[in-house]
């Protein structure tokens, strides 16, 4: 007997956690996720009843509510099946690292390491599957800084993923000698600390001028509204994207010969 027509095949699932902030502040980007993802040849849908991963109470020491606002998102996504995929090294972290010692000790710790299992930042999966190829190449030839987020950089070990995507979609890249360095943000501590906040943005917004760069791109939203914010209010002429917006934008999808990579 023959197998299955491919051409027929449903598309393999994949589930997209937006995070809170994506959608409370830039809900194009999960729009640009969703794209990207079913370019890829996926069937991508967002997650129902999710919330909050949970981090901002994590991060400033609330341990009980952090977890009782984590679970209805742990709820939700324990409900999917396949790669869950999340535009943020942020929450990504919080869910693959932290949910361990957030959940010890409670019934639902099961799922919630079940959970972490399947889930991916969304450049890392991108990267991972072979996306190398823009069917619109960037026309503007905008040049284009990359910041390294805190928890993608240093919690997941993202850093040549954005990279490489932005490479393929024909965006010419400028590097700065600050793109791994803290944007200043960290959650509550750009409320608690903010004359230090503001130290830090400046520090690399400083350094991104300096490169001739006229975009900043990221993985983080909240790092990219830190910036953004002290951008505008020092009248710096700085544009500041998603990741997701740019790939999505440019065409991106899986490079003709097909194969992932291993």
């Amino acid at each position: 007997m023959s197998g299955p027509d491919e051409s027929t095949a449903p598309a393999p699932s994949v589930t997209v956690f937006s995070t809170c902030t994506v959608d409370t502040v830039g809900p194009d980007v999960a729009t640009s996720t969703l794209n990207l993802l079913r370019r890829l040849g996926f069937g991508a849908r967002l997650v129902r009843g999710a919330t909050c991963c949970g981090q901002p109470a994590w991060n400033s020491g609330f341990g009980p509510e952090a977890r009782r606002v984590a679970r209805r998102t742990l709820r939700a996504l324990a409900r999917t099946e396949g790669p869950i995929v999340v535009p943020s090294g942020s929450c990504t972290s919080m869910i693959v690292i932290h949910w361990k010692e957030l959940f010890h000790g409670d019934r639902l710790a099961p799922a919630a390491a079940e959970v972490a299992a399947r889930t991916e930042e969304l450049s890392r999966f991108l990267d991972r599957h072979g996306v190398s190829h823009a069917s619109t190449p960037e026309s503007n030839q905008t040049a284009t800084t990359v910041h390294d987020s805190c928890h993608g950089l240093r919690g997941l070990g993202l850093k040549g993923e954005s990279r490489r995507l932005l490479a393929a979609a024909g965006v010419p890249l400028v590097e700065c000698s600050t793109s791994e360095r803290c944007c200043g943000f960290g959650g509550t501590f750009s409320v608690k600390m903010p004359a230090v906040s503001s130290a830090m943005a400046d520090e690399k917004l400083d350094d991104m001028v300096a490169s001739g760069a006229s975009r900043v791109v990221g993985g983080d939203l909240s790092c990219l509204m830190q910036l953004e914010g002290r951008a505008r209010r020092r009248g710096l002429d700085l544009e500041f994207r998603h990741l997701a917006e740019v790939l999505d934008e440019s065409g991106l999808s899986k490079e003709p010969t097909g194969g992932n990579r291993p």
